[in-house]
Formats: C-alpha cells, structure tokens, sequence
C-alpha cells in the first residue's frame, strides 16, 4: 500500500544533495561481547548480525520501504514496500584501523557519515566496526553507526528506533513475531502516481478549510500573555553571520564530550528557574565563543541556536517528521558564564511562550498546503542560505533523552553512544545532545574546512563544562 509523505518529510528529499546528505544517525560504543555462559567473545559473525537485524525488521514500518518520486515532483514521494530488498546490503562489517581509539574512530565514522545514502532503495544503513579501544571507556569493544534519512525520522522517534536494535538484558530477548508475513507492493506507473496527484489536489481545499477553522479558534489566545518586552525582544532580535552560515562540503567532522548529569545540577540550580536544558545550552555557548574568540571571529550579538521541538502527542511513536522549532540566543557575547546561564534562561521562557501561545502543531498542520513543486524548488534553493547577510540562525542544537537503564545488543553492554544529524548550506554546525545512564553526550557534526580543528572545539566543550563548575563551586562556598 503506497504511504505518501508529509510535507516537512519531503522537504528533506528535495534538499538532498552530494554535500549536504540529509540523513540523521548515531553512533553506538559498546564493550567487549559475551557468550551466554560469561566467556568473552569477539563480535558475533556476519551470518548472526544479518539474523539479529532480520527478525526485528517488521519493528521498524520503513525498514523495507523505497521512495519513489512523482514525475516532475508535481506531488510528494511515496513510500513503496520494496521488492528487490536486500538486507546484506544495509548491514556493513569493517574494521577499526589501530590503535582503535577515538581520534581513530571519529575519522572513520565522518567517512562513512558523509556518504548520502542511495536514494532507490531503503533509505538506512548499519556499520558493525570492530576493534574498538578507548582507554577509560572500551577494552576491544566494537561500535555501530546507523545511518536513517531525515525523510523516515526525526530525533524523536529515532530514538525509538534504536529502542529497537537493544535489549534490557544481554541474551534471550524475546523479539515479538510480526503479525503478518511481509509482502512487497507492485511498483506504481507514473500514470498512476499522476492520477493519484489529480485526486489529492481537488480535496485540498476542503482539507485547507478544516485547518483554517482550526486555526481561528487557536488564535483567540489573548496577545498580552506573551507581554510586551518579550515580544519586543523576540522581533529585534540580530543574528550575526559566522562561519557557521556559509557554503559546506562534503567532508565532515564528528566529535564529542560526556559529562554526568549529576553534574548539571548544581549548575542549573545557579539561577532560579534553570533547567538542564538551559544549562546544556550554556556549556555550548560558552564553548561556541572559546572557539570563535580563538579565531578572532567573535560578533557582538550573541549566536541564535535552533533548538528542534518535539509536538507528538503523548504515545505517538511513530516514524517520520513532527517537529518544530525554538530559537533561543546562546549568549555567546557574554563573558560571564552564570550571566550567560541566566540570560539564556530568560529567552528559552520568552521562545515556548511565544511556540505555545501560536500552537507549534498548527503551524505544521499548514505546511501540508505548499504545493509539492514549489517545495522541491525551495529545497534546491538552500544554498543560497550561504549568501544571506543575516542567516536566521547559527547553530542547531538538538536535545533528545535516551535511556537512563543499560542497554545491549548482540550481547555486548552499550558503553555510550554520540548523536549525528545533518548540516546544510548557510547551518554548518549541529550539536546533538544525548542521554543514558546519568550521563550526557555534547556532540557535534560539522564541514571540515568550517571547522578544520574537531579536536580544539571539543577543548571548548570541556573548558566551558569545567569553567561552569567552578562558577558554581565558588557561588555555593560564598554562600
């Protein structure tokens, strides 16, 4: 049965290009393999990781699913059960060059990242890398990066995803039996898939009148509830143009820092209303300007962050896009960390005051309105993001919770695991924060000649991190 998608879904179809692949993923580190009987192993064979993959498909409504395109993108793609689908092709094994280690690691998953994904099959891919050593984290463990076009998922239910290649124990999970066999769809004619345009284009102004009364009844919420400095605040708002905004290639840079969570807490607790969030946001601002200060490329205004909202309903687990969007100042212009904490603070209020009052699944809801042409036309203009004077944002900042209890898969303990998300002309930098057991990974994914030096930026990340815990140490001992 052919599923159609959604505007925002397609949006990520048509920015696709060979510099800027819109897929999202993570990477997965996990500690040396056990057998049932305790005895460590190495990974499991080729034939075991295809069977463990194989008999958790039917969990995943994409995992054999292919787009096909309307004939002149007069409509937006559909997803069609594929019949020539071949898992071996998705499930790739390599070797980590020695030592093994992180530096070794980051480069070869940047590599495999920033390869688009072949867009006339399924759209994912799964890499067992084996050899991995990171003193202090892993002895000989091996790591997995998966790789998921932002067209299927967004961070959210991603995250479910992944939910289900682990396991609450080691071994002898048992995997629910689909309810059904699997049955590959026949392939749609461009006639059809035209045919199917025609119908869909003469309801839509009936669907248009439903999300227009919507819309009315939404609206009556009083103006005075976001206040008047706040709204002042929000529409003269600068965003200065770094070299974050500019044109990217297609060589990327990954990296990232853990820290405990615990950690976070007296730091949030600084300034009366904080949440980890806010305090999350303020290591990667202080960060942001550590590293652009080095440069001597620090602007006045603070740097706008982007910050993706989740608006699923309570339950609602399934694939594709429902997201939209804060943008919250990272007061980057700001010295003082605890200054720049509370600052933030303010304007991450001021933001879901203003994304509340407007209804964020409203705004969505319209998107479903813009005609598939002059969608496709406007992902392929995306590059001229570079060329603005003032990009509506610098940064994207990504805050999706994992799991707080151990996870496994194919027998091995998850040790951490590091977000990965897209870059696009004019948004060269996205900072995916993660979570699982009580610690949190700032991660990042950028272009390498933005951000040439990964490893001096992750040295931001920990001297803005350290420089916030002892704001907070010597606040709490003048106290």
């Amino acid at each position: 049965m052919l599923e159609q998608l959604s505007t925002q879904d397609a949006s990520f179809i048509f920015m696709e290009s060979k510099a800027t692949p819109m897929h999202i993923g993570g990477l997965y580190i996990y500690h040396q393999p056990t057998h049932p009987d305790g005895s460590g192993a190495p990974i499991s064979g080729e034939e075991a990781i295809l069977r463990f993959f194989e008999e958790r498909l039917h969990l995943w409504s994409f995992s054999r699913q292919r787009l096909v395109r309307v004939p002149m993108d007069l409509d937006y793609p559909y997803w069609v059960e594929d019949s020539e689908f071949d898992l071996g092709y998705h499930i790739r094994r390599i070797a980590l060059p020695q030592p093994g280690d992180w530096k070794t690691l980051m480069q070869v998953a940047a590599r495999i990242f920033e390869r688009p994904l072949d867009l006339s099959r399924p759209l994912w891919e799964v890499y067992a890398i084996e050899g991995v050593t990171i003193p202090g984290l892993v002895e000989n463990g091996f790591a997995m990066l998966s790789k998921t076009h932002h067209a299927a998922v967004d961070g959210a239910s991603g995250m479910h995803l992944i939910a289900k290649i682990h396991d609450l124990v080691p071994h002898g999970a048992n995997v629910p039996r689909p309810e059904r066999a699997w049955r590959p769809d026949p392939m749609p004619t461009d006639v059809e898939l035209l045919m199917r345009t025609g119908v869909r284009n003469t309801l839509q102004p009936f669907r248009f009148a439903q999300t227009l009364a919507r819309t009315a009844r939404q609206l009556e919420l009083p103006r005075a509830q976001l206040g008047g400095s706040t709204r002042r605040a929000l529409e003269t708002r600068v965003v200065p143009k770094t070299r974050f905004n500019g044109e990217v290639t297609s060589n990327r840079v990954i990296g990232g820092y853990e820290i405990d969570l615990a950690a976070l807490k007296p730091i949030r607790a600084t300034v009366d209303g904080a949440t980890v969030n806010d305090a999350v946001l303020g290591i990667c601002g202080g960060a942001l300007r550590r590293y652009l200060h080095a440069k001597h490329e620090l602007p006045g205004d603070s740097l706008i962050a982007m910050a993706p909202v989740n608006i699923r309903k309570e339950g609602d687990i399934g694939s594709g896009n429902q997201v939209s969007a804060l943008f919250v100042p990272i007061g980057t212009e700001i010295g003082d960390p605890l200054e720049r904490l509370a600052a933030i603070h303010a304007s991450t209020s001021a933001s879901k005051a203003v994304n509340n009052a407007v209804g964020a699944r409203l705004l969505t809801d319209y998107q479903q309105f813009v005609p598939a042409v002059t969608a496709a036309q406007a992902g392929r203009l995306a590059a001229t993001m570079a060329q603005l004077p003032n990009p509506p944002f610098n940064v994207s900042i990504t805050n999706v919770p994992g799991p707080q209890a151990p996870l496994y898969s194919l027998g091995a303990e998850l040790a951490t695991s590091l977000g990965l998300g897209p870059i696009t002309h004019g948004m060269g930098l996205i900072m995916p924060v993660t979570s699982y057991c009580g610690r949190i990974m700032l991660g990042f994914v950028s272009c390498r000649s933005i951000l040439p030096d990964p490893e001096f930026f992750r040295d931001c990340l920990v001297a803005s991190f350290e420089e916030y815990l002892a704001a907070a140490g010597s606040l709490e001992s003048a106290a």
